[in-house]
């Protein structure tokens, strides 16, 4: 690790007080300094420990604050003031570790009263944390190795209900599902090891399924089994998962922490699919948390192979904007590698297809459906059906409606999904 290594964050910060204030005290607090001078602070010390603030770049202000508990300094002229701001910290501070930088990058300065407004953008990270991070073993194109599908997004669905289906039921229903042709499918994140269904039954009921299936049909469903627990119970759902031929393990990332994603990731012989439920709370704000920009970097650093991003046209609040901006930071290369697959998510259908494609010009994505693909009227071989043919008919420029006029499955979706 050299000693001049750094790492830089960049925030939008809104204050009452003036940008290079705010930025100053960001600065301090975050490396040598507190709300007043103390013995040992030297020069020498600020000099090699201290963060610098490297740029400022003033937006349009506000007349009041986005968030309350800001103390305005006498004599405020009523603005809370807008900026991007850039930090860097040298990286011996807190070594090349994700739980340090956090503190640093993301700690106390969410709170300071000089702030009424504070979102991390942006990280940009030295070469020492790709030494002490690998990052995801299998990415997109392991996933695709393991699923052979190679030129079309992988398609899949979740399992619906959530909760409630006995280790039997569910065997039943991946069993079908397997035998329809789908590439992939995932618990719910709701249903990991519940007294009802124990985790070890519903391996038992699902690898057993998707054998039957495969000796049928000669093509293996990759199963994600959600594994999230205590730290301590990690390596041994994964192990079980990995001993009853299972390919695939799921953890909610912001359950486990970071660092569990890249305990986790230690061991791994499978790909892990990244869930981020909980993520809302970090970032549904404008003016709070952080972007998911800034996070997608520490879940592929921490070994995430497969990572949720929203879907366009969703149900949830985060506009097709944003979802693009997501699925493009993933395709973006950390490192010279890290790749990790995104995986498109959130009330899909076949008729989501072509607008996801024409935002990305890319079939390097999971794209999942859930009741679009479960609950299409001829059922879930038929949903399968419709969505490959509507990436199909995306990739090859040929207009939905158009497509769907020689193919029955795509048109009964159309009619289903797309009176909306």
């Amino acid at each position: 690790m050299s000693r001049n290594e750094r790492v830089i964050a960049t925030y939008l910060v809104e204050t009452p007080y003036s940008l290079e204030r705010a930025a100053a005290v960001i600065a301090g607090e975050q490396s040598t300094g507190t709300f007043t001078a103390v013995p040992g602070e030297t020069d020498r010390l600020k000099e090699l420990h201290g963060a610098v603030v490297e740029g400022i770049e003033e937006l349009e202000p506000l007349d009041a604050p986005t968030l309350p508990g800001a103390k305005p300094p006498s004599g405020h002229d009523g603005l809370y003031r807008r900026g991007l701001v850039r930090v860097s910290f040298p990286l011996h501070n807190f070594g090349p570790s994700i739980p340090n930088l956090m503190s640093a990058v993301a700690g106390n300065l969410y709170e300071l009263r000089e702030l009424s407004g504070l979102r991390l953008e942006d990280l940009e990270l030295p070469p020492s944390f790709a030494a002490a991070y690998r990052g995801p073993k299998f990415g997109a194109a392991g996933t695709r190795k393991l699923v052979d599908v190679y030129d079309r997004p992988i398609l899949g669905t979740i399992v619906k209900p959530s909760i409630g289906l006995s280790p039997e039921e569910l065997g039943q229903l991946v069993e079908k599902l397997a035998r329809a042709g789908l590439d992939f499918m995932k618990d719910d994140e709701l249903n990991a090891n519940p007294p009802f269904a124990p985790l070890e039954a519903k391996v038992k009921a699902v690898t057993e399924a998707v054998e039957r299936a495969a000796d049928a049909t000669g093509r293996k469903l990759m199963y994600a089994f959600n594994i999230t627990g205590e730290i301590g119970e990690l390596k041994r759902n994964h192990d079980l998962v990995v001993r009853s031929g299972g390919t695939c393990v799921m953890v909610s990332i912001l359950s486990i922490g970071l660092a569990g994603l890249a305990y986790l990731n230690e061991f791994s012989e499978v790909p892990i699919h990244g869930h981020r439920n909980q993520w809302g709370m970090l970032t549904r704000s404008p003016a709070l948390g952080m972007s998911f920009t800034a996070y997608q970097k520490l879940c592929r650093l921490a070994g995430a192979d497969h990572l949720h991003v929203n879907g366009l046209n969703s149900k949830f609040y985060e506009s097709n904007e944003s979802v693009v901006r997501s699925i493009r930071a993933c395709a973006t290369p950390m490192f010279g590698g890290y790749e990790t697959m995104p995986v498109v998510s959130s009330m899909q259908w076949a008729g989501t297809a072509h607008a996801t494609y024409e935002a990305l010009r890319s079939v390097d994505l999971m794209h999942l459906a859930g009741g679009g693909m479960l609950a299409h009227p001829d059922g879930p071989a038929a949903g399968f059906e419709s969505m490959r043919l509507a990436w199909e008919a995306a990739v090859q420029g040929i207009p939905l409606e158009a497509h769907a006029a020689s193919h029955p499955a795509l048109r009964r979706a159309i009619e289903k999904y797309g009176k909306g």
